[in-house]
């Protein structure tokens, strides 16, 4: 969702006036840019925006507030800010205002769906994306995100669903296939999931979700080759994935190559040193070298932080 983030901070110059691309409102201009002053502190925030200063880009958007207090754009991109500066309770409390000034404005209800999704608030997301489909029934980001929502509320047939209809709007949204996969995966349907993660990767094949993905369903399937191949290219793409060190570890065990399993743990506890599946796996793979100490202090500390035999 991230390039979707940055469209809502675009600026562009329309005879000499700034329509906020992201709030989609983008008619009347003048009248809803209102004096230079206001267009100034709004391209002063969206550049704060893309370079991360979202302190500063908030003062400029709340300027453009006071200078204008109906400015729904202004209060979307404001709600933008303090959620990419983990506020999600003032971003909420921003887009609602949005929508209250322009209820037809499908970006603040998809800002919104975001924010209350990063709070656990699903039931709120989703009501939200909807509200965004009916406005926008071609936004495939709306889509993708409900899906998400669905599966964190393990109802895996509906996000299947939209996951579908996300990329059948956009077929090149590799994000999407790697979801539904994912989701296919909880159906126990390997041979979907493995296809979604494989076209994941053909679409974009720095993703390195996907990698791990498909080599944890290698790896449940029986194939600790293959998986190491997509865990060892997952770590390539993203070095700090502890859980991709940990599923190749784990990989490395089922072939009865402790040493390098050993030497993945020991990484995957230096990234995350509260993941207990390290210390398991690391304590197993001890055990079959015949470090019983080593193991036992392994196993204990996997007790410690949570591990219980499934």
């Amino acid at each position: 969702m991230k390039t979707r983030m940055l469209a809502l901070v675009t600026v562009v110059i329309v005879f000499s006036a700034v329509v906020i691309v992201g709030c989609r409102d983008t008619s009347d201009v003048k009248k809803k840019v209102g004096t230079s002053e206001i267009k100034k502190v709004l391209e002063q925030g969206a550049r704060a925006s893309g370079k991360g200063d979202f302190d500063l880009a908030i003062s400029c958007f709340s300027e453009a507030i006071r200078l204008n207090p109906k400015h729904a754009p202004a209060y979307c991109l404001r709600g933008l800010s303090y959620a990419q500066k983990g506020e999600p309770d003032k971003a909420i409390a921003d887009y609602t205002e949005a929508i209250r000034l322009n209820p037809k404005d499908a970006e603040a209800y998809f800002g919104r769906g975001m924010s209350y999704d990063s709070k656990g608030e699903l039931d709120k997301a989703i009501a939200d994306y909807t509200e965004t489909i009916r406005l926008d029934p071609n936004d495939a980001s709306a889509y993708s995100c409900r899906g998400v929502s669905y599966a964190q509320k393990n109802e895996y047939d509906k996000a299947i669903a939209d996951y579908t209809e996300a990329i059948r709007l956009n077929p090149k949204d590799a994000a999407a296939y790697q979801y539904r996969g994912r989701s296919y995966v909880r159906k126990g349907e390997e041979e979907r999931a493995r296809a979604d993660f494989s076209e994941a990767i053909r679409l974009d094949p720095k993703h390195a979700a996907a990698y791990f993905a498909r080599g944890l369903s290698y790896a449940q399937n029986g194939e600790p080759d293959k998986a190491i191949a997509d865990y060892t290219e997952a770590i390539r793409l993203n070095p700090k994935d502890a859980q991709a060190y940990v599923g190749r570890g784990t990989s490395y065990a089922a072939n009865r190559d402790y040493d390098k399993a050993i030497a993945d743990c020991t990484e995957a506890i230096r990234l995350d040193p509260k993941d207990a599946s390290a210390y398991k796996i690391r304590g197993v793979s001890y055990e079959e070298k015949g470090k019983k100490g080593n193991a036992r202090a392994d196993f204990a500390e996997a007790e410690r932080l949570g591990w219980r035999e499934k």
